[in-house]
């Protein structure tokens, strides 16, 4: 549980943030006989971990979600969601693009037939993509988990249409937070880039914080992104379980700020951001942070005194809080047709 005035119940209510360019996402409504086919191309082509969330929703319904790759070369053996390149691609009722970077963007040009949606499954920052004027008259819905991220989602496709808030679908099922004593969660990113995607710049902020953390005491509790170098923190303990999940163990979480980091907050645990001169985030992931760092030697004070933000701004960054994947296929649906 969320400590203090706010609670999970607060979340759900749907606070906005003041901004008339969102609105909130209804309750489910029934679902059509025929199960919706859907592809999937994302800004990470082979990053498969923001469609995985859908999944167990989209096979209750008997839907058939399937996310567009390049080439086969880059899936991970045993990866459970269905991929395809546009060459392969099953048919399709609909197309929904994560971001407008070129691999949507072409995607889109292929399938230009297939009605268009446009759902934030990460974080963009609030500066218009080079390629969203190709996809903004297509697009019929924009969907975001927040009223925070669907500001930012706005400006990244250069649009002042309605986004419909619909919540996160890994806030679904957040687990009960108990904390163990001493207990630190670093949050990565990605160090280097790849054929999937950019890197984030902080790690070097970040693991010399974390060596601080642990001479004075702290246990350290790794939540490493799925694109990164694990070689670089395997001297701690790695989660074996995804980092919202994790986080519930933490006292405080610290880390480089990124789509997860409202989540965390979610669950209720306090975080401290290390904010690289070069970092560029929407400002609703720096706005969760109890804190922000520059200097390693200031991490130790950082995450004894590490607060959650006011519920206001918690629930503007993180959205309303369970049914959230329901919502987004029910729109999804509504807007196929």
């Amino acid at each position: 549980m969320i400590e203090g005035p706010f609670s999970r119940r607060a979340v759900l209510g749907g606070l906005l943030g003041g901004t008339a360019a969102v609105t909130l996402g209804g309750t489910a409504v029934a679902h059509p006989a025929r199960p919706l086919r859907v592809l999937v191309a994302t800004n990470e082509p082979w990053g498969t971990y923001h469609v995985r969330p859908l999944l167990a929703e989209a096979a209750r319904r008997r839907w058939q979600i399937t996310q567009l790759v390049p080439d086969y070369a880059g899936v991970a053996p045993g990866d459970p969601v269905p991929v395809a390149t546009p060459a392969d691609a099953p048919e399709a009722d609909l197309l929904v693009v994560t971001g407008a970077g070129d691999w949507p963007a072409d995607c889109a040009a292929h399938f230009r037939r297939l009605p268009l949606i446009a759902s934030a499954l990460a974080y963009q920052r609030p500066i218009e993509a080079p390629r969203a004027r190709e996809l903004r008259r297509r697009i019929r819905l924009f969907t975001a988990s927040s009223a925070a991220e669907g500001r930012a989602f706005s400006a990244y496709f250069g649009t002042r249409r309605p986004v419909r808030v619909v919540g996160s679908p890994q806030t679904d099922g957040l687990p009960p937070r108990r904390p163990e004593p001493g207990l630190v969660l670093v949050l990565t990113s990605v160090t280097h880039p790849d054929a999937t995607g950019d890197a984030a710049p902080g790690t070097e902020l970040l693991l010399a914080g974390a060596e601080k953390l642990a001479a004075a005491g702290r246990r350290i509790l790794v939540g490493l992104h799925p694109r990164e170098d694990r070689s670089l923190w395997d001297r701690y303990e790695i989660s074996a379980v995804p980092s919202v999940t994790a986080s519930a163990r933490a006292e405080a979480a610290i880390g480089i700020p990124g789509t997860v980091f409202p989540l965390v907050a979610a669950v209720g645990t306090p975080l401290v951001g290390c904010a690289d001169p070069e970092l560029s985030v929407p400002d609703y992931l720096l706005s969760v942070c109890s804190s922000t760092i520059t200097d390693p030697g200031a991490a130790v004070a950082a995450v004894a005194e590490a607060r959650l933000p006011d519920p206001a701004t918690l629930a503007d960054a993180v959205g309303p809080i369970g049914g959230s994947t329901a919502r987004l296929l029910d729109a999804w649906r509504e807007r196929h047709g």
